[in-house]
């Protein structure tokens, strides 16, 4: 069970004088007060749990966070960050006595520096949107999670973000090289760059996965690599979850790391058979997804070697993709489960 804490009643008390003195520092609509706009943001993904933040406020530029932290560290006044709100943990649900600092205003790429295979971008751009900006150079970001289509840079780097092809290409703690923060009393702090494994301590590594509570990211510079050559799904049913597993253990034991590798039980099966009818086999008890990727010699042994594994541990269907559309179907019914 969730607990919150106790709302402090002497902020509540004074939340005219807050949210004018937040009006000063982001004028125009990046306030946001009435009880009926305030209801968008009282849950992430997470929707059992509800609470109306006691402000919102959305900043443009780096300066007026720099601001918004240092007025509300010296007033005693609580922040949470917040990204798209998609995470299903909780991270972005607000307090009854604190502000909500809704970073979806930072939403532009800054720099696409392909000589050296990284983005810079503000933290509101979203997941998809850095490969949709690389995508016709050859390049793409390999963090995919489910919710792709909408959750933001700042949101991935607050939670470590995985997705269906973590396995073989990492979190986003693999995947960011830099970030800039404005920390908790209003410094803003530089770390890493344009470069792997900077010298000292790995504050970069301490910053990604800690839920914005060291910080708040207003900028990253995330790392792409080239679109693979080549790169085949499988869809295999399993007449028991067991199997499917004992498959993926074996998988991983004959020194094959997937690009991608996904396990769904027959009612995710179902639902997002229904909605997506990506041709998911219904009879199933359990489903894997396996993609393969590399050179088509490469990827030809890779699916012919899964697909004996998958004999040899109780497989009862198995089906390849055949084109492009149809491994980024198999792998949109799975995308869509949670939905």
């Amino acid at each position: 069970m969730l607990k919150m804490p106790l709302p402090d009643l002497g902020v509540m008390a004074r939340r005219a004088e807050i949210v004018a003195a937040l009006r000063q520092i982001v004028p125009g609509e990046g306030v946001i007060e009435s009880e009926l706009e305030r209801r968008a943001y009282d849950c992430d993904g997470l929707t059992a749990y509800r609470q109306l933040p006691l402000v919102v406020v959305a900043p443009r530029t780096t300066a007026q966070v720099v601001a918004i932290m240092r007025y509300c560290s010296s007033q005693g006044v609580k922040v949470v960050p917040r990204g798209a709100g998609t995470s299903l943990s909780g991270g972005a649900l607000p307090l009854e006595d604190g502000v909500l600092l809704s970073m979806s205003r930072f939403n532009r790429i800054l720099e696409i520096d392909i000589a050296n295979r990284c983005v810079v971008v503000q933290p509101g751009v979203t997941n998809l949107g850095v490969t949709h900006a690389v995508q016709d150079q050859g390049f793409y970001y390999a963090p995919d999670p489910s919710s792709q289509i909408a959750c933001s840079i700042g949101g991935n780097v607050a939670e470590n973000s995985g997705g269906v092809h973590c396995l073989k290409y990492g979190l986003t703690t693999n995947n960011v090289l830099g970030v800039e923060i404005v920390t908790l009393d209003g410094e803003v702090i530089r770390m890493g760059g344009k470069h792997f494994d900077a010298g000292g301590y790995d504050l970069l590594g301490v910053i990604v996965g800690s839920e914005g509570m060291l910080g708040v990211v207003t900028e990253a510079t995330v790392r792409i690599l080239p679109k693979p050559p080549g790169a085949r799904a499988l869809m295999i049913g399993f007449s028991s979850v067991e199997g499917a597993g004992d498959c993926v253990a074996a998988v991983i034991a004959a020194g094959i790391i997937p690009g991608g590798m996904e396990m769904m039980d027959r009612l995710a099966v179902e639902a997002a058979e229904a909605f997506i009818h990506a041709g998911y086999p219904l009879d199933c008890a359990a489903l894997l997804i396996v993609e393969l990727d590399g050179c088509e010699t490469e990827v030809d042994h890779l699916v012919e070697t899964v697909e004996t594994i998958a004999a040899a541990h109780g497989a009862t269907s198995c089906r390849s993709s055949r084109s492009e559309e149809e491994r980024l179907l198999f792998w949109a019914g799975r995308k869509a489960a949670f939905s």
